[in-house]
């Protein structure tokens, strides 16, 4: 046997699904084996994997054992000549897999191969080719040396940056993406070190390889796409330790114990820097705007205090006592901001009509509550109006700024409609579509082909030799390929040439009802399927848990009422309770077994398999319907099952 592949997977369906359909495509000529190691996914992987891939070797593991453990299982399995380890986010070109094992073959003294590697957008991913880890590699790392000359063969190391990408190489480390293994080098050298639970594996066995007398290649007479681009990781705070202490291991293993007390030391460094840096990072961009919002209104409140004092009522600046200021204005400003957030005033893009909202809200609220106050803490209803008006002024002021700052062009409403290209043909190109305009905020502008000829059927702009004039004619701003009808290599090319066109590319793998789009793996948002109003959407959960909060509340205030119609008093109580703390919904998926693959939410009291009365519904029928629920969620099915099942809010978790 020519070729064993080993994939492992861990909760990356969809990812999982497209990169098999272009290995099979790429290997339809070799004698070759594919294992999948599954390493406990939740998502409905396994079940993918079985249904539409029945040739795979599927190794479903209980428990998740890490990168090298998992590649380790499928490797003692492997009968092939060569083993590729292959990440499962990754899509190889139709002609990469004969290629590689064609290079093999003809470079005897080739211990492992790498190939050129793309992100989502087309971009170079310098990882392809890496250098070892010493500790002074590390130090221009670590301190962003390597970023400042990335072409320097003193500080650009770690990419190997002097090295020209278009050309064959030697290199010390290769990527555990992407790595092609002579197996009776492994039989030498060892197995993946399984003390690296994930990361720093690639650059151990990369190392171990080089000892024993072989060499590792860069090759970049084929290409991949590799969705998680080492830039999308860097803010994660479990990637920094995860990573540097693989580092540490790696530096123990490998090195004198001088430059590896060095190289520890550098890398403590690191990980407290980095960590620091990202936990900073994420704590302000998520208080920036509430806190600059905060600290402009307030600032306002004094002008208008002191107008409204000096110029209605003639008064000293004394008109208003200190804790009007120092504990009444910060409670406005608070429910200002908490009716904003809900409203999904701070989601992007900036929204004018959720900021108004918000803003309505909170007016509502204060006054309803100031109402309610004693006469002596009632300083002035047309103050509270003047300072809603400023509140919305400023939060529209600074939008407005940053947003003509950072775009150069204005957009302070709702998100505008993607224009589309659709590079396909036929039916496939056709059922995209289809799935466009169900999923809604899409401006579809036209097709392209891939045919010499264009053909005569509306909706075609021009050929694959015309997509860059009509990106630019028709302002396009995303590019959907069907990979059905076009090579991979052509699609990959497609997306290097067009890098610079500040154009968006997803791929929609043949007969599948979601496209991926995304730079990395953990950007969920550019991969999608078929839906309207998606209930992992950010609004869509926190309305989700203010319903919840909100129902609760109505129900503990009006207690006694209720207790008199409900079937299960004591599960009422409880369930309340449950909902409050967030330990469960008013609303959840029917336990069906397949409620995996959707979009996570809290169990539920009920499901939206409630709303149809007096029926045994099939198994089924209740995947159909949370299914739904989950591709359309509105606050108003929510409201109509509890309802409907009223008297039943008492009830077991569904």
């Amino acid at each position: 046997m020519q070729l064993s592949i080993v994939i492992v997977n861990y909760n990356v369906q969809h990812f999982l699904q497209q990169c098999l359909q272009s290995v099979f495509k790429s290997g339809r000529e070799l004698d070759m084996e594919v294992f999948v190691v599954d390493n406990h996914s939740v998502d409905g992987s396994v079940e993918m994997v079985k249904e539409k891939f029945p040739g795979v070797k599927l190794i479903a593991n209980r428990e998740n054992l890490g990168f090298s453990k998992a590649n380790n299982q499928a490797i003692r399995q492997a009968k092939g000549k060569y083993v590729l380890l292959l990440n499962p986010d990754t899509v190889v070109e139709d002609d990469t897999l004969p290629k590689v094992v064609a290079f093999m073959d003809d470079h005897p003294d080739a211990g492992a191969l790498g190939v050129k590697m793309l992100d989502g957008q087309g971009r170079f991913l310098p990882e392809s080719k890496r250098g070892l880890p010493t500790p002074g590699v590390a130090f221009s790392k670590i301190f962003g040396l390597s970023a400042l000359f990335p072409k320097s063969k003193i500080f650009g190391k770690y990419h190997l940056g002097y090295l020209d990408k278009e050309h064959t190489h030697q290199v010390e480390v290769l990527s555990g993406a992407f790595m092609l293994l002579r197996k009776e080098v492994l039989e030498k050298t060892g197995l993946l070190d399984e003390s690296f639970f994930m990361y720093g594996e690639d650059i151990d066995i990369s190392h171990r390889i080089v000892k024993a007398g072989y060499k590792n290649y860069y090759y970049p007479g084929t290409r991949i796409i590799h969705y998680k681009g080492e830039s999308t990781k860097k803010s994660s705070v479990n990637y920094v330790l995860v990573f540097y202490n693989a580092m540490i291991i790696f530096a123990r293993k490998h090195f004198s114990q001088k430059n590896a007390r060095a190289f520890s030391f550098l890398i403590n460094l690191a990980i407290y820097f980095r960590a620091l840096i990202a936990i900073l990072a994420r704590f302000f961009r998520r208080i920036f705007w509430p806190a600059a919002d905060a600290g402009l209104i307030y600032g306002g409140f004094f002008y208008l205090k002191n107008y409204w004092g000096h110029q209605i009522f003639a008064a000293e600046s004394t008109y208003y006592p200190p804790e009007f200021m120092g504990f009444f204005v910060p409670a406005y400003i608070l429910f200002w901001l908490s009716a904003t957030y809900i409203s999904g005033g701070y989601d992007k893009p900036v929204s004018l009509f959720r900021l108004v909202r918000g803003i309505g809200i909170g007016t509502i609220a204060i006054l309803v509550i100031y109402a309610l106050l004693p006469i002596e803490y009632r300083f002035s209803r047309a103050l509270i109006l003047l300072g809603s008006v400023w509140a919305l002024f400023a939060m529209i002021i600074t939008r407005t700024f940053y947003t003509l700052i950072k775009h150069k062009t204005l957009h302070l409403s709702a998100p505008e409609n993607k224009r589309v290209l659709i590079a396909g043909d036929g039916k496939e190109a056709a059922r995209i579509l289809q799935m466009l305009r169900q999923s809604g905020n899409t401006s579809f502008i036209g097709l392209v082909s891939f045919k010499e000829n264009k053909p005569g059927t509306n909706g075609y702009l021009g050929n694959a030799k015309d997509i860059r004039e009509i990106i630019d004619i028709y302002r396009i701003n995303e590019v959907i390929f069907c990979a059905g009808d076009i090579p991979s290599q052509t699609i990959i090319s497609h997306m290097s040439e067009l890098q610079s066109e500040q154009v968006h590319f997803k791929i929609a793998p043949p007969e599948s009802l979601f496209i991926i789009g995304s730079n990395s793996i953990d950007t969920f948002g550019d991969l999608f399927t078929i839906n309207v109003n998606a209930i992992n959407l950010p609004s869509n959960k926190r309305n989700k848990r203010f319903f919840d909060i909100a129902l609760s509340v109505l129900l503990i205030v009006t207690l006694p009422l209720h207790l008199v119609f409900q079937k299960h008093r004591l599960g009422f109580l409880k369930n309340l309770f449950k909902v409050l703390t967030g330990k469960r919904s008013w609303i959840g998926y029917h336990q069906t077994g397949k409620q995996s693959q959707l979009p996570p939410l809290r169990k539920g009291v009920l499901s939206p398999g409630d709303l149809i009365r007096n029926k045994h519904l099939k198994e089924d029928t209740l995947d159909n319907l949370n299914s739904l629920y989950a591709k359309d969620y509105k606050l108003e099915t929510d409201l109509r099952i509890c309802y409907t099942r009223y008297r039943e809010l008492g009830r077991k978790t569904v």
